[in-house]
């Protein structure tokens, strides 16, 4: 059976098209050649989130998810009732990107902020998954506990999902997979100074594993450097075979597989 690759986490509408002959085409045939099977394209404002879902309607395998980045300013607010609308569509399968961010404050001062905006905004997202029966896209910077605690303070454990990204320690990852989270690797984990991730990234157990680009940021070794994209996920799926001692193939195939579980999806090819 041929390799199939997951981009769990890419911003497809954040890509430059001119370098892809001005076509979303062209970004979806590169990576179905590098054996990119599924791609969720991940909504970090309300303004993206229809140029979003259109390509994920124009595209069979791409997803979509809904939802605010924490870095957006408190005056960016949005109700349960408002997100729930956005995500009534079959094209939409997680709610996120959300989750604190103490480190990109977007002008605030951390002195005099204590960020309680993006904590109720991050209580929103997740009682809008659990409403939804839409997994979380978790997004956390310089706010481990405090993401851990609302996430354990609003039951998040009976939706799940997925920590995005991660670069957190072996402790916080441990309180994540208890409360059923995914975790998801960048290309960060294939960085030469990334020793502390790539710890996590042995002892995640394959079943809650996952892959991604976070696109077009973070490209992964040897592209490094370079503007990412969904066909680099090939790269990261590459390094953590080497390192957990296994082959490509089988990373291939345990995260994919847990993506179409986690998001209860079919078996599809692009």
């Amino acid at each position: 059976m041929p390799i199939k690759y997951v981009d769990s986490h890419c911003h497809l509408d954040m890509l430059d098209l001119s370098e892809f002959d001005d076509h979303m085409d062209n970004v979806i045939r590169l990576a179905k050649q590098n054996q990119v099977s599924d791609i969720l394209s991940i909504t970090v404002d309300l303004e993206s989130f229809p140029r979003i879902l259109d390509t994920a309607r124009n595209y069979p395998n791409v997803h979509a998810s809904v939802g605010l980045h924490p870095c957006h300013l408190p005056e960016n607010n949005i109700t349960i009732e408002q997100l729930s609308a956005l995500a009534d569509d079959s094209n939409v399968i997680a709610i996120g990107e959300t989750g604190l961010d103490y480190y990109m404050n977007n002008g605030c001062d951390p002195l005099e902020d204590n960020f309680s905006w993006q904590r109720e905004r991050f209580r929103v997202h997740i009682k809008t998954a659990i409403e939804t029966s839409k997994p979380l896209v978790i997004h956390t910077r310089d706010a481990r506990e405090d993401t851990l605690r609302i996430l354990e303070e609003e039951n998040a454990e009976k939706i799940g999902g997925i920590m995005h990204c991660f670069v957190e320690d072996i402790a916080t990852a441990e309180k994540a997979l208890a409360m059923g989270f995914y975790i998801s690797f960048s290309g960060i984990v294939t960085f030469k100074n990334a020793n502390s991730i790539q710890e996590v990234a042995k002892m995640v157990p394959e079943n809650r594993l996952l892959i991604e680009t976070d696109s077009p940021y973070l490209a992964p070794v040897p592209m490094r450097g370079k503007k990412n994209q969904p066909a680099y996920v090939a790269y990261v799926a590459e390094f953590l075979a080497e390192l957990r001692g296994v082959s490509v193939e089988h990373i291939a195939d345990v995260t994919r597989d847990n993506y179409f579980r986690l998001f209860n999806l079919n078996d599809r090819m692009i």
